[in-house]
């Protein structure tokens, strides 16, 4: 099964709209056993209206437009409300006001915030006087600005972090969690048009004496150089991951196993030529598998990659072997 990514935005939106959707209809049952059947349906038609965008985001994964459309209802819904019920509302609007930003783009909700406080100005005798209208406003609008600036700041430090979490650290390059994904996408784009991909898994040969010579200092500088070397080596739709230890994953767009099988060696001669190391040159050994259609999950293709890689090695190193070849 494909992972799902961890969405922040979903999770407010399923928890916000189901405790929204409950409180409501709780109220609005109360009011149908009380007679107060206008209000009533009020109440059950907002509890309606905010379970679509919540289902819509719980079934889909898309938080981006569900939150977009559970902002504006709110508003909306929020608006009636005033209309409705008066000043006894306003209670409620200061929670859309805040949580408008934690569920839609900033801006968006800054939007649906003014449009909602403007709205509420105009509503006649919505407030006891002007003192009172004069101070709504000027609370709404303080609570809105906060929340954009606090909104802003968390979104940003969030891209940051998810950023660095998909970055290997001595490299600079995506890391393992980053490759999951972008496999899986890789096998799911082969399903649906057949677009050919081709996987190369590559590591370091006699790493360890490297590391026992030289130090884990000259390690590291070799797998960094390594990486910047696969790095300029990537054509425009190439990706290189740093798998773990000195193990590199290289993703390809090729047409056939003949273009799979030059874009290895080309790696493997661009690394023999460049990488050096205290002891001189250092060399790699490559295994490579191309896409197949009974392979439904990206762990079996690349099992058949790495299974080459060992092949290439027990063969004496600086080499390559296609999993094709195997058979």
């Amino acid at each position: 099964m494909k992972p799902k990514r961890r969405d922040f935005r979903l999770d407010i939106i399923v928890l916000l709209g189901s405790i929204t959707a409950v409180t409501i209809a709780v109220f609005g049952t109360y009011r149908a056993l009380k007679g107060q059947w206008p209000m009533a349906w009020l109440d059950l038609s907002i509890v309606a209206v905010v379970c679509l965008p919540v289902v819509y985001a719980w079934r889909t994964g898309d938080s981006v437009r569900a939150g977009n459309a559970l902002a504006v209802l709110n508003s909306l819904a929020t608006f009636a409300a005033c209309l409705i019920t008066g000043h006894t509302a306003l209670s409620w609007t200061y929670l859309v006001l805040l949580t408008n930003f934690f569920i839609a783009h900033r801006w968006l909700a800054v939007g649906c915030n003014v449009a909602l406080i403007l709205g509420m100005q105009l509503i006649p005798g919505f407030f006891h006087d002007g003192v009172h209208a004069a101070s709504v406003l000027i609370s709404a609008l303080l609570v809105t600005g906060f929340s954009h600036v606090f909104a802003a700041r968390t979104q940003d430090d969030r891209a940051r972090l998810e950023r660095l979490a998909a970055l290997d650290a001595l490299t600079g390059l995506p890391n393992r969690r980053s490759m999951e994904r972008v496999l899986s996408d890789a096998v799911d784009t082969f399903q649906r048009n057949g677009r050919c991909f081709g996987l190369v898994v590559l590591d370091l040969d006699k790493f360890k004496e490297v590391n026992d010579l030289y130090g884990h200092a000259a390690g590291d500088a070799a797998i960094a150089d390594l990486a910047s070397i696969l790095r300029f080596e990537m054509r425009r739709n190439d990706q290189v991951f740093r798998f773990g230890g000195e193990e590199f994953v290289v993703l390809l767009e090729v047409d056939s196993s003949a273009d799979l099988e030059a874009a290895t060696e080309r790696l493997r001669k661009a690394v023999r030529s460049a990488l050096r190391g205290p002891g001189g040159r250092i060399t790699i050994s490559l295994g490579a598998a191309l896409l197949r259609e009974q392979e439904k999950t990206w762990h079996d293709w690349f099992s058949r990659a790495d299974a080459a890689l060992y092949r290439a090695k027990s063969a004496g190193r600086d080499n390559y072997v296609i999993a094709d070849d195997l058979f």
